[in-house]
C-alpha cells in the first residue's frame, strides 16, 4: 500500500513540474508611437543642450530688428559725415598748397628778371645822356640776360631756319618756290615760338620752301658692329 502511494506522489510532482515547464511567459507589448516620440526626443535634446544664441545677431522680435537697423544706419551715418569732413580739409590743404606754390613760382620769376629791369633803366638814362650811340649794343645786352633768365625757368625757343617743317611746331604763312632747299623746308622765321617741355606755348610763324628736291629718309642708327 506505501510503495503504490509513493509512485503516485512521485508522478504527480513530475507532472507538476513539466507543467511549470510548459507554461506561457507574457511578453512586453512595445507601442510604436512611443519609440517614435522617444528618438524624436533624443534627436532634439542635443540642440537643448547647445549653447544659447546670440540675441543681437538673432532677434526675437520685430522691434528688436528695428532697432539694430537703426543703430546700423547712425554707424554708417557718423562714417559718412566724418569721411565728408576729412575729404574737405584734404581739399581745402591741396588748394592752399597749389596756391602757395604758384606764389613761389610766380616770385621766383620776378626775382631772375629784376635785374633785367636795371639794366633797362640804365640804358634808357644812357640813351638819353649820350644819344643812341651805343644804344643798340645795350639793348641787345638786355634782350640776352631777359632770355637767360627765362631760359632758367624753363623756357626754349623754337627757331628752325633750315630744318624740315613741323606742324605741332610751326605754322606755316607763306610757300615760297626754293630749288636750293628741300622740299617742305623752314626757310625764314618771321616770328620765334616757344615751347616749356613738351608743351607748345606759341607756335613759331614760318616760310616754307617749295619746288625743291625730295628730302632724303634718314638712315637708321647703327645697331653696332660684330667682330
Amino acid at each position: 500500500m506505501s510503495d503504490i502511494k509513493d509512485d503516485d506522489v512521485l508522478e504527480s510532482a513530475e507532472y507538476e513540474s513539466a507543467a511549470d515547464a510548459a507554461e506561457p511567459v507574457e511578453a512586453e507589448i512595445i507601442d510604436p508611437e512611443q519609440t517614435e516620440g522617444a528618438a524624436a526626443d533624443q534627436a532634439a535634446a542635443p540642440a537643448e543642450q547647445g549653447e544659447p544664441s546670440d540675441p543681437d545677431a538673432m532677434p526675437t522680435s520685430a522691434a528688436d530688428i528695428l532697432e539694430q537697423a537703426q543703430a546700423e544706419a547712425k554707424e554708417w551715418q557718423d562714417k559718412y559725415l566724418r569721411l565728408h569732413a576729412e575729404w574737405d580739409t584734404y581739399r581745402r590743404r591741396t588748394n592752399e598748397q597749389r596756391a602757395a606754390e604758384k606764389v613761389r613760382a610766380t616770385e621766383k620769376l620776378v626775382t631772375d628778371l629784376l635785374p633785367v629791369l636795371d639794366d633797362f633803366e640804365r640804358t634808357i638814362k644812357y640813351g638819353q645822356e649820350n644819344g643812341e650811340e651805343g644804344l643798340l649794343g645795350g639793348v641787345e645786352a638786355v634782350q640776352s640776360k631777359l632770355l637767360d633768365a627765362l631760359k632758367r625757368c624753363g623756357l626754349e625757343v623754337i627757331d628752325r631756319a633750315g630744318e624740315p617743317f613741323d606742324a605741332l611746331q610751326e605754322q606755316a604763312v607763306a610757300m615760297v618756290p626754293n630749288p636750293d632747299l628741300y622740299e617742305e623746308t623752314v626757310a625764314d622765321v618771321y616770328q620765334k615760338g616757344y615751347r616749356m617741355g613738351d608743351k607748345v606755348l606759341r607756335a613759331a610763324m614760318v616760310t616754307v620752301a617749295t619746288g625743291g628736291p625730295t628730302r632724303p629718309a634718314e638712315e637708321p642708327e647703327a645697331q653696332g658692329t660684330t667682330e
